[in-house]
């Protein structure tokens, strides 16, 4: 009997268990872009996560996130739309109040931007960390839990801490560019299904065996 890779578009992909919702079937954000087979995990209501978990998000940069990424319970994506004016005495936003306030919008609208924040395939998140706006997080990194990101981390980095720093690589150089070239989340789903073990506990070249 063939193998069966598991369904990308189911919202709940593991029987009574609401708490895990896969992204991309569930998001319906234009400005938000998941890749298969992600999710998040969440005791409380798992499927909110648009409006829970992706805070400020008035547009227009976007969130991208790749396939096969974990999130825990708490990920927070704060993106822009949180700045508040800091060249002048105060900071609050009168502007979004309304009245004649509205008037003066454009000191809101004007504000700089970081861009998109990327997330890269296979990046696991653990529970509770914030991520501020623009960030971009590499293939294959892993974010301890209650983080604050508000820099860059690379492919395969380990980043903890508030702010959060790099910890180490899971790899060296050489290797991660290996493991970027090989690009196993790319894999047809049936490719990926007869060599699971091996991405999951195989070593950097028994993975480049397996490539298709």
């Amino acid at each position: 009997m063939p193998a069966v890779p598991a369904d990308p578009t189911v919202i709940h992909p593991m029987p009574g268990q609401p708490r895990v919702v896969l992204l991309k079937p569930l998001v319906t954000s234009p400005l938000i872009e998941v890749g298969e087979y992600s999710y998040y995990d969440d005791p409380d209501d798992a499927t909110a996560f648009e409006t829970r978990n992706v805070l400020y998000h008035y547009g227009p940069e976007k969130l991208v996130i790749g396939k096969f990424c974990a999130l825990g319970t708490g990920v927070r994506f704060i993106m822009n739309g949180a700045n508040h004016r800091m060249d002048g005495p105060s900071t609050f936003p009168f502007p979004i109040m309304g009245g004649s306030w509205a008037e003066h919008m454009d000191l809101i609208t004007g504000l700089p931007v970081r861009g998109d924040t990327v997330v890269g395939n296979d990046v696991w998140f653990g529970h509770g960390v914030t991520v501020m706006p623009g960030v971009r997080i590499g293939h294959g990194a892993v974010i301890a839990s209650g983080s604050v990101v508000v820099d860059d981390v690379p492919d395969y980095g380990i980043a903890g801490g508030n702010p959060a720093r790099l910890i180490r690589r899971r790899y060296d150089d050489a290797d991660v560019a290996r493991l970027l070239e090989l690009a196993w989340w790319d894999w047809p789903a049936e490719h990926i299904t007869e060599h699971i073990r091996t991405i999951m506990s195989g070593s950097v070249g028994a993975l480049r065996v397996a490539a298709p």
